[in-house]
């Protein structure tokens, strides 16, 4: 199956998830993930008309974007970034989906100033933030409890450089996909009772994007079932 084939595939099953949970699949945003994938591949993406990309690896996705600055294409950072790295992660993404820690709320929302105190010219002015929720026991999973969503929300939102999106979570495997989902969305009410304006939920991925989409998901980050399960060229 080709790229335009796997990606028409997966565009018709969101089109099929959101009408089966009654939603406008215009509000859903498809992201596709493109780590360990070469450069070549989202240009083949673009031409299709993708326009939302994803990484895990900021190494790779600094890479990536440096390469393909030409084209206009919104960069989601997805996976877990060290603090140290925020500055430079600013100068390419417009939306990171994992803030799990207040550590890299100070660094991203530092990230945006010179250490004068004057605006940073390199970077993006105003961040995208989702708060990623860990939704099992392993700190190693990265995010936080969802019992201390809303504390982690705040800060995000107290950030006069960050702009607070919702939250974000990877369903365990061990767990029913739509279980999981269900309390990503009690996680996103709460958040939003006290940060209105944060109505995004970003959730489900190649195996699990229509039980995301039943829960309320409006941000699907999906690889495999588009770009295949290696290093292709289109």
């Amino acid at each position: 199956m080709s790229l335009a084939e796997r990606l028409a595939l997966v565009t018709e099953g969101i089109s099929d998830a959101a009408t089966r949970a009654g939603r406008d699949e215009k509000d859903i945003t498809m992201i596709v993930v493109t780590k360990f994938h070469p450069a070549q591949l989202v240009r083949d993406l673009y031409d299709l008309g993708v326009r939302d990309v994803g990484e895990n690896r900021h190494q790779e996705a600094e890479a990536k974007a440096a390469e393909l600055a030409e084209l206009d294409l919104t960069w989601h950072f997805i996976g877990q970034l060290q603090s140290n790295k925020a500055r430079a992660a600013r100068k390419y993404a417009s939306v990171v989906h994992s803030v799990d820690r207040s550590s890299l709320v100070t660094a991203l929302g530092n990230a945006a100033f010179t250490p004068s105190g004057e605006p940073e010219l390199n970077v993006v002015p105003v961040l995208d933030c989702f708060v990623q929720l860990n939704l099992t026991q392993d700190p190693a999973r990265g995010g936080v409890q969802p019992a201390d969503v809303v504390e982690l929300a705040e800060l995000v939102a107290a950030e006069p450089s960050l702009n607070l999106r919702g939250v974000m979570a990877v369903a365990p495997l061990e767990e029913e996909p739509r279980v999981a989902f269900a309390r990503v969305r009690a996680a996103s009410d709460r958040v939003r009772s006290v940060i209105p304006t944060a109505t995004y939920i970003s959730a489900g991925m190649s195996h699990d994007y229509a039980e995301a989409i039943a829960e309320g998901a409006t941000h699907l980050r999906i690889g495999s079932a588009i770009t295949g399960n290696g290093p292709v060229a289109g």
